[in-house]
């Protein structure tokens, strides 16, 4: 049967889009990102212990007593996390999904429990939402809304829109008939039908909705994340890209707070909203630990509690995870932005980090995120992100330069060459290279563990690596993420059982464990790439002196792995803090790498 070419289609449709309605995305996007703003500066412009009281007022004065204690309780635990200003970020992502989530489906839910046709049309198309894999909804909101609070946004509305039009549809047709043909008797009009009668009667079911929404969207933060979103999800993405357990733990729970707290309440509100609801809670039995007060005596309580507690320093979290460096140099930045973008590999922390004090050292506002290759690449190209220090050229990233090579500037190379090869654990007998595995298949399984199949390298692997020693058909490369990849890597050592996996140099799992890698006697892994600079189009012509900074930048093999170890000492959180106790011990490399003026004459002369 010959291929239907669905996706060509897709491609050809989306480009079209992007094409002929990009103003219109444009003018979509800066009207959610103007929403994210607004909520997210109101949520972050108290102290933490102080908004944390007023969210507890309202779970108290919803759920009674008990909810508000506990409600403080979780927040200030995430305060104490430090993860406060990423928890808000997060919340104000989920608020502004889902009002404009709720926006579209109630009122298509009304429609679709009025009309058979348009139940029977939106059914499928609902269908269609909740079963699609969520990540493949971030590629059309990453080219039409680009990386950020947008398109995240978009792709979490997306995938929470189906139970707000569906709870809405099921709670009106399940209202009684007879108490809609006793009002159409007495002569209300349709409009009054709804509103009077099936509205309030289907209000517990549409509330239900409600809060499917939100749980949807927050199970969507984290794949938001991978897009630059920030908040809980970014923070999720970064300890799953670094493989930190206890940084992926404590956003988890940032999470779990939030979840927790967003059901309680709008379930809470739900019943406070019904007349049927309100009516049970009046027939209810009180008790001290439901006890709900009246609004004013719960704030005045809460807030006093609130900043008596931020007084006293009983929590511990500053809302930030570490200060901003001193511009200690010339300031010739004068405050100007630029945003780094990079990938969760060692020498690419290392090198963004690196850069980001040396630029701030120089009086410049600098930002960084962590993506995944394709939105890294996605947003220098769109000129959402100014450089990235990672790309591993010409072979590794080949793919991602062959799209947007046109698009960027590849500001040189400023470590290399790099090495791509298959190891494995030294405690492994009679593999020393490529070609000595097909006599051993049965003892790795007849797997390869790869990382992400985006990466050039597993692309080389599969088509050429393979099939130069003879081993496709006798291993399967076993797709999955660097993470996952480092993870086998570990529990396979630890058992001390034969594993073979892909991996790169310079790479700190050499110096954690004893392995051996493979040797290439057909060459077929090619020459070493070079870990390359790249930037938006034009950026150096913007900023001539940072671009001519970044093209004479070159670190050594020892500078390199230095500075990593010390990142890798430090822990999440600290990779700043790490650089500047790693400057300090190599006087005068800030000054060669970013010369100004008299520095300038200092560091040539040094040279």
């Amino acid at each position: 049967m010959p291929r239907i070419p669905l996706g060509d289609w897709v491609d050809s449709g989306v480009n079209w889009l992007v094409d002929h309605l990009s103003w219109l995305f444009d003018a979509v996007k800066a009207v959610m990102e103007g929403m994210y703003d607004g909520i997210d500066t109101v949520l972050a412009a108290p102290q933490p212990l102080l908004m944390a009281g007023i969210l507890a007022v309202l779970a108290w004065w919803l759920r009674g007593l008990a909810a508000g204690v506990l409600a403080f309780a979780g927040f200030a635990l995430v305060d104490s996390l430090a993860l406060w200003d990423r928890a808000m970020s997060t919340l104000a992502l989920v608020l502004v999904a889902t009002v404009i989530a709720l926006v579209i489906s109630l009122p298509l839910g009304i429609w679709a429990a009025r009309s058979r046709a348009v139940s029977a049309a939106v059914r499928p198309v609902l269908d269609l939402l909740q079963t699609m894999p969520s990540m493949v909804l971030l590629i059309p909101a990453m080219l039409f809304f680009g990386l950020g609070t947008a398109a995240g946004v978009v792709a979490t509305l997306i995938f929470a829109l189906a139970p707000g039009v569906r709870m809405t549809e099921l709670g009106i047709r399940q209202v009684d008939a007879d108490l809609v043909e006793a009002a159409e008797a007495f002569g209300t009009t349709p409009r009054d039908i709804l509103w009077r009668v099936q509205l309030p009667l289907a209000l517990p079911t549409i509330m239900a909705g409600v809060n499917q929404v939100i749980m949807l969207g927050l199970s969507m933060v984290v794949i938001a994340g991978m897009v630059g979103t920030g908040g809980l999800g970014g923070a999720v993405n970064e300890a799953i890209g670094q493989l930190d357990i206890g940084y992926g733990f404590e956003a988890g729970v940032g999470i779990v707070v939030l979840a927790i707290y967003l059901d309680r309440v709008t379930g809470a509100l739900g019943t406070q909203l019904s007349p049927l609801g309100r009516r049970a809670a009046a027939k209810a039995p009180k008790r001290v630990w439901s006890y709900r007060p009246r609004p004013v005596i719960a704030v005045a309580g809460v807030v006093v509690l609130a900043l008596v507690a931020g007084g006293l320093g009983v929590f511990g979290g500053s809302g930030t995870s570490g200060g901003a460096s001193e511009a200690s140099g010339t300031n010739v930045g004068k405050g100007k932005e630029i945003k780094i973008g990079y990938i969760p590999w060692d020498e690419g922390i290392a090198s963004t980090f690196l850069w980001k004090e040396i630029l701030e050292e120089r009086g410049f506002e600098v930002s960084t995120a962590q993506y995944a290759a394709g939105p890294l690449y996605t947003g220098l190209a769109t000129g959402q992100i100014d450089f990235e220090t990672d790309s591993w050229l010409p072979t590794t990233h080949a793919e991602y330069w062959a799209k947007y090579g046109k698009q960027l500037d590849d500001l040189g190379k400023w470590y290399g060459p790099t090495s791509l090869e298959l190891s494995v654990p030294s405690y492994v007998k009679g593999v020393n290279s490529l070609a000595d595995l097909k006599a051993h298949a049965s003892e790795f399984g007849g797997k390869i563990v790869g990382i992400e199949p985006s990466a050039g390298e597993m692309g080389l692997l599969k088509s050429k690596v393979l099939k130069a020693y003879g081993l496709d058909g006798t291993f399967e490369v076993v797709d999955g993420s660097t993470p996952a990849m480092l993870a086998e890597l570990k529990r396979a050592y630890a058992r001390k059982q034969p594993v073979v996996v892909t991996l790169w140099s310079p790479h700190w799992a050499y110096s954690t464990y004893d392995l051996r890698k493979l040797t290439d006697p057909k060459g077929a892994w090619g020459k070493g790439d070079g870990v390359h600079t790249l930037s938006r189009k034009g950026f150096a012509g913007d900023n001539p002196q940072v671009g001519r900074w970044l093209k004479d930048f070159s670190m050594t093999e020892k500078q390199l792995t230095g500075l990593e170890a010390r990142i890798q000492q430090a822990g999440k959180g600290k990779e700043q803090d790490a650089v500047r106790a790693w400057l300090r011990k190599h006087p005068g490399l800030v000054d060669k790498w970013a010369p100004v003026g008299k520095d300038k004459a200092m560091s040539q002369a040094a040279g």
